[in-house]
């Protein structure tokens, strides 16, 4: 049986995946937790969205198959998963930490990579408006939800005439100054704290904004979010980190299977090829049975 192709990392950092949202892109973050291998991944915050859960209960099957699929990979897959609170998933505070031998939940996590420690908060610790008004910040995210919901209903329309996704609330936080501020004023805290507790990089979520660059001496890094940027932080196994995105990480997975088809054919003409396809929603069909797999560094 032909083995399913994944990707292996040292450590993957996920965040805002806001389950219990229609905006959710389970689908993708369930391909990709199929399709990736790591010794630790962390879930930095905003992975399940009680503000949402309370508010109108959404909570789809595949939802439901990604929590499966995260506890799977510290069941069986030999994976440390590290758990960080974000404010959406708040409910978790008064119970910080919680250790389920493989799984951790915590307020804050120190990673240790091969190039130093890096500080990985959700970051609304940075947020002023999350941290002392949490009914302004709800409200918040009720427009940003509506918003969300006009983007679904201009793409359908843009859909119809052939053109690609458009992301409209991206483009209004790019233009709008408040928002500009906001991201500016949010990484100027970052190099102070990751100094106090002496780490070579700090990395968050919260924004939904990806990055990768430099603060002063600080390496700042943000996993952006699964709702629209549909991106990861990837540690390789020589400790350097890479912002991913969900249509590259599909590539790589292209370019293996393409490889391996060719291995195959060249050992055994009369072997089936091997091909991931990636349709019209954005991310591939599922493959073989998922224990029957083969990591490849990348």
């Amino acid at each position: 049986m032909a083995q399913k192709p994944v990707l292996k990392f040292r450590t993957i950092i996920l965040s805002d995946i806001h389950l219990g949202t229609n905006d959710c892109k389970s689908d993708e973050v369930l391909f990709f937790l199929k399709h990736a291998k790591c010794e630790k991944l962390i879930l930095n915050g905003d992975i399940i969205d009680g503000w949402s859960l309370k508010r109108k209960n959404v909570w789809p099957k595949s939802h439901t198959s990604v929590v499966r699929r995260i506890l799977k990979l510290a069941e069986k897959k030999n994976t440390d998963v590290i758990y960080v609170r974000g404010n959406h998933d708040d409910f978790l505070t008064s119970y910080l930490p919680l250790v389920f031998d493989r799984l951790q939940i915590v307020e804050e996590h120190i990673h240790k990579s091969l190039k130093g420690d890096y500080l990985v908060v959700h970051g609304d610790c940075f947020d002023a408006v999350t941290t002392h008004s949490k009914f302004i910040s709800i409200l918040g995210d009720i427009g940003y939800q509506q918003l969300l919901r006009l983007n679904r209903l201009y793409n359908k329309w843009r859909g119809l005439w052939g053109k690609e996704y458009y992301s409209v609330s991206k483009a209004i936080k790019a233009r709008v100054k408040s928002a500009v501020n906001h991201i500016s004023k949010f990484e100027d805290h970052l190099q102070d704290l990751a100094a106090n507790r002496k780490c070579v990089g700090i990395i968050c979520g919260h924004i939904h904004t990806p990055e990768d660059k430099m603060i002063g001496d600080v390496h700042y890094l943000n996993s952006g979010d699964w709702v629209e940027s549909m991106t990861a932080i990837v540690e390789h196994s020589d400790g350097r980190f890479e912002v991913i995105g969900y249509k590259e990480f599909c590539s790589r997975l292209n370019e293996v299977a393409a490889a391996r088809r060719d291995g195959v054919q060249e050992a055994q003409e009369s072997s089936a090829p091997i091909s991931i396809t990636v349709g019209n929603s954005g991310h591939p069909f599922d493959w073989m049975p998922e224990d029957d797999e083969a990591a490849v560094n990348v």
